[in-house]
């Protein structure tokens, strides 16, 4: 953006943050509504002036353009479900155990918060062979704790993931080309997300370990959550678990492709984190950290509406790094995780979304179940020391098959009411107008 833009305008808030403190003692919750205060407002500004367009394409041109070779050798092409979704050579994650150890995963390491993630897409059956039983290889070797998932198996009447657990505690899904046995141990479904305890075992070695399954079930493809607070509220259910500290391996994120969603989640969750940790929410700069975080797998946040969401959960999830405890629990009331799932939510996932290489493989231990169909691959990011990459333009390998990075109309779910009410408002006055 420009000089006068929003994003520059963080050191200003970080002065009004010293000044408080020199010239009043009284810190914590006073302090608090005088920082988040101002930080709203100048996202307010943004959004009177409708900056969000100019910010994304920023974003877009400032990007890195790195190689991604391996992903386009021929052996390799049909273990990407889209074509212009590549992981970068430098930072691929490699299957250890595989003949071929390609996966189309990314690692994303941003240091000073000392979070490691791996980007991955969808698993997937079909045309993508394999993908389901590397996916668990890679979530054994890489000692992930936890798998987050921030998409529904069917999305817009199209399949956007494999059926890659069992539904059922009395069945097992076993991967026999690879050596991996899940087990559910149990579920807790809430009603925009559900919670999965797995048992991975390597049936070569009889070593078991826990995985915990976050699945969020109601985020739109390239689309933003209902709110701030639920988001927020599954974020934080996440955390709990202690599944993304630096004790356990790379957390597993995924979404369809793993760059819109998956990004939107990495990169709200690194900036809350740096927040903590330099106790000065006006010191994090949300921009550069998306900047930092696209070094490690092409196009991550699909949408100016992606990124607007990212910035308020942001400003949000600020309130209660800076000591406004109470705001956890009005997350968890306004997300109203304990009502019943909505008719229109994804229903339990069914024998016939099942992972088809698992029952090629062995499959499910149980009765056998009809073949299904999908057009996807599970999603992944790894990235070893970062190389030195080359500035482009663009996102060079963009096309419309998968990232909406032309679509800039705003979604009335990344709206706050007001600027709904609004909306409504100046559309009435048109019509009295005509």
């Amino acid at each position: 953006m420009s000089e006068n833009g929003w994003v520059q305008s963080w050191p200003r808030i970080e002065v009004l943050i010293r000044r408080g403190e020199h010239n009043n003692p009284l810190r914590g919750r006073r302090l608090t509504g005088v920082v988040t205060s101002e930080m709203d407002q100048e996202f307010e500004d943004m959004d009177s002036d409708d900056r969000w367009q100019n910010l994304y394409i920023e974003i877009r041109s400032q990007s890195h353009d790195c190689p991604y070779k391996i992903a386009k050798y021929p052996e390799n092409r049909n273990r990407n479900r889209y074509r212009d979704v590549n992981p970068f050579d430098h930072s691929r994650v490699k299957l250890g155990s595989a003949e071929n150890d390609y996966i189309n995963a990314s690692l994303v390491v941003m240091e000073e918060a000392q979070r490691t993630y791996i980007l991955t897409q969808a698993s997937a059956h079909g045309p993508l062979k394999n993908t389901c039983s590397h996916f668990w290889m890679m979530v054994w070797e890489q000692r992930t704790k936890a798998v987050i998932m921030l998409n529904r198996v069917m999305e817009k009447g199209s399949e956007k993931c494999a059926q890659y657990w069992p539904p059922a505690k009395e069945q097992d899904m076993a991967f026999r080309d690879t050596g991996f046995l899940v087990t559910l141990l149990s579920e807790d479904v809430k009603s925009y997300y559900t919670t999965r305890v797995l048992e991975l075992q390597n049936v070569h070695t009889g070593e078991k370990r826990e995985v915990y399954h976050f699945h969020y079930t109601t985020w739109p493809d390239f689309g933003v959550p209902d709110s701030p607070a639920s988001f927020l509220n599954f974020l934080f259910k996440v955390r709990e678990s202690t599944s993304l500290g630096a004790d356990h391996g790379p957390a597993v994120v995924h979404c369809s492709a793993g760059i819109g969603r998956s990004g939107t989640f990495s990169l709200v969750d690194t900036c809350l984190v740096l927040m903590d940790k330099r106790k000065d929410p006006s010191s994090v700069d949300i921009k550069s950290i998306l900047l930092d975080m696209r070094k490690y797998r092409m196009g991550l946040i699909q949408t100016p509406d992606q990124l607007r969401f990212s910035y308020m959960a942001v400003l949000e999830g600020a309130k209660f790094i800076m000591g406004d405890s109470s705001v956890q629990k009005r997350w968890r009331e306004l997300s109203k995780e304990d009502q019943a799932p909505a008719p229109d939510s994804p229903p339990l996932p069914q024998p016939q979304d099942y992972c088809r290489l698992a029952r090629l493989n062995g499959g499910l231990r149980g009765p056998p179940q009809p073949e299904g169909a999908g057009d996807g691959g599970p999603e992944t990011d790894k990235t070893p020391a970062l190389a030195p990459c080359k500035e482009a333009d663009v996102d060079s390998s963009s096309t419309p098959k998968r990232r909406r990075e032309d679509s800039l109309s705003k979604s009335p779910a990344a709206r706050t009411p007001q600027q709904q009410q609004q909306s409504r408002t100046n559309d009435s006055e048109k019509k009295r107008k005509r």
